[in-house]
C-alpha cells in the first residue's frame, strides 16, 4: 500500500491499475479529460439544487459525505492519470499557478489586522466585489470570476 500523500505512488498505482485490465490504450489525453470532466459533474450534481445552506451542510449526512468523498476521488484518480500521460507534475503546475495569481490579483488588506479578519484579500476578492456593486453576492461573483478569468487566459 502507497502512502496518501505520495502523489507519485498513487500514479504508480492507478498507472498498475489500468495496465492490469489492459487500458492503457483508452487513457489518451482527450479520453482521460472527458472522463475528468464527467466526474467533476458527478461531484457538481451532488449540490446542483441546493442552497448555499444547504451545501454547507451536505457533508453532516453520512451517505453524501461518502458520495461527495468518492467523488473526489474519481476527479482527483483522472486527474492525476491525465497529468501522468501528458507529462505535467500536478503539485508543480500547481505551485507555480498560485505564484502567478498571487502576483496578478495582490490581496488587498481593508480594515483587517495580521489575522487577516476583515480584509477582503482573504477570500481571493478582488477589487472587493467591484463586479457586483460591492455586495456579498457581488463579492463571490468577483472571487470566481478572478479565478476564472485567469484560468482562460493562462494560455496568453
Amino acid at each position: 500500500m502507497t502512502d496518501n500523500k505520495d502523489v507519485a505512488g498513487l500514479q504508480r498505482r492507478l498507472v498498475e491499475f489500468a495496465a492490469a485490465r489492459d487500458w492503457q490504450p483508452y487513457h489518451t489525453p482527450k479520453n482521460l479529460a472527458a472522463a475528468l470532466s464527467v466526474e467533476a459533474a458527478e461531484l457538481l450534481e451532488i449540490f446542483q439544487w441546493l442552497t448555499p445552506e444547504q451545501a454547507e451542510r451536505v457533508m453532516e449526512d453520512p451517505e453524501k459525505a461518502h458520495r461527495v468523498a468518492d467523488e473526489v476521488a474519481d476527479v482527483l484518480a483522472y486527474l492525476l492519470q491525465f497529468c501522468q500521460v501528458v507529462g505535467v507534475d500536478p503539485l508543480a503546475a500547481l505551485a507555480a499557478k498560485i505564484d502567478r495569481n498571487e502576483l496578478r490579483f495582490p490581496a488587498r488588506r481593508r480594515g483587517g489586522g495580521a489575522d487577516g479578519v476583515g480584509d477582503g484579500g482573504a477570500r481571493g476578492v478582488r477589487d472587493g466585489g467591484a463586479e457586483g456593486g460591492g455586495s456579498a453576492e457581488g463579492a463571490a461573483r468577483g472571487a470566481v470570476q478572478g479565478v476564472e478569468s485567469e484560468d482562460r487566459h493562462s494560455s496568453e
